[in-house]
């Protein structure tokens, strides 16, 4: 038996790593246009390695998973086809003997993948875009991360819902001054502008209602008055941004930086609204959630993996792989559905990212079960 499950697992392991530098390659294309442009400009070559190599821990979070499923769908498929699943059978094994290394070896990829998720990719995004920023490529539109309050910009704090292009929905700013928020401005629609002469981004904004704060009213007096616009326009200023450290965003921070912020969220943005306050909780809230699905993703591919490589019965590399890509694209949707719905936390978008994980491992589960 240990000679039949070393031969199942080397084989599953020389898959995997083939796999793996295959997928990471293919991501690597973009890095690597990147890096053209940027040499380009007159970077040096140390430099241009460096952002290289700290975009390799983020992309291998979404490659380790891809390449776990894809290698158990090749793995049992050429099985199979072979017969020597049946031969392994025949000679007193069950199917859960069989399977038992690949389980155990998914379960350390799950372990693994955690770590880099909560620590070592987050870490090495944000010195990524810290490097950006120092040398002056990052361009300040990229800034506007839809989902959440961003507060890199003098005086503002602003905020939108979804971000195509240069168009923008559902936007919230927080002008602010040394007391805090004096203007309050919610828009349905808005179109940024970027003026790289004079450092400066522009936001035009439509359908706007304004809520104009009076600190000095007292008593009785309105300490707040509303006012509605077609039309508001938004200033930006990223001339000082290149010298001063910037707030990290939530996707750059490790998992204790994220589990603090959702602790004190009030701390961190005190001047938000108790709307805006949950908004940017759940934000946060909902990419902890995505990081442990997307690392637990590594053990529920494998459960269903196993025994859709046995039924496919094929030895093509190409059926497997393009299995694999259609699962993983039905996985990441549910993601980006739960990104998307982190304006309305009584939606719980937290648990949205968790219903793939819990459908493939109880899929994967009922099908090994039926066909040992």
């Amino acid at each position: 038996m240990r000679t039949l499950h070393k031969y199942v697992l080397v084989d599953y392991l020389v898959i995997f790593l083939m796999t793996l530098s295959v997928f990471t390659f293919v991501m690597c294309v973009g890095v690597l246009i990147r890096a053209i442009d940027i040499a380009a400009r007159g970077i040096s070559a140390e430099l241009i390695a460096k952002i290289f190599l700290l975009n390799i821990p983020y992309m291998m979070t979404f490659t380790i998973p891809m390449s776990v499923l894809t290698a158990a769908l090749l793995l049992f498929g050429r099985l199979s086809f072979d017969g020597e699943l049946t031969a392994m059978k025949a000679c007193g094994m069950s199917l859960w003997q069989v399977i038992a290394p690949i389980i155990v070896t998914s379960v350390l990829f799950t372990i693994l993948c955690i770590y880099i998720n909560m620590s070592v990719a987050p870490r090495c995004k944000s010195m990524f875009r810290q490097v950006l920023t120092e040398i002056g490529v990052e361009d300040p539109i990229n800034l506007l991360e839809a989902g959440r309050f961003i507060q890199d910009f003098p005086n503002m704090m602003i905020y939108v819902s979804s971000r195509s292009g240069n168009a923008v929905t559902d936007v919230v700013v927080y002008e602010m001054d040394d007391s805090g928020p004096i203007r309050n401005v919610r828009a349905q629609r808005g179109e940024l502008r970027v003026d790289q002469e004079n450092q400066v981004v522009h936001i035009d904004l439509y359908n706007v209602r304004i809520d104009q704060r009076d600190k000095k009213a007292t008593g009785d007096a309105p300490k707040s008055h509303y006012i509605n616009a077609e039309y508001y326009p938004v200033k930006l200023d990223f001339s000082a941004f290149q010298k001063k450290v910037r707030k990290k965003k939530p996707s750059d921070m490790t998992f204790a930086e994220l589990i603090e912020n959702i602790r004190d969220v009030t701390i961190a943005f005190p001047d938000l609204e108790p709307k805006d306050l949950a908004r940017q909780k759940m934000f946060m809230i909902v990419e902890v959630n995505k990081r442990l699905a997307v690392s637990l993703s590594c053990f529920a591919f494998t459960l269903i993996g196993i025994p859709l490589g046995m039924k496919s019965r094929r030895k093509e590399s190409s059926i497997g792989v393009g299995i694999s890509l259609a699962l993983v694209f039905l996985f990441y949707l549910f993601i980006i559905i739960a990104n998307s719905l982190v304006g309305s936390p009584e939606l719980r978008p937290d648990f949205i990212v968790w219903l793939p994980v819990i459908a493939c491992e109880i899929i994967g589960f009922s099908l090994i079960y039926r066909t040992s």
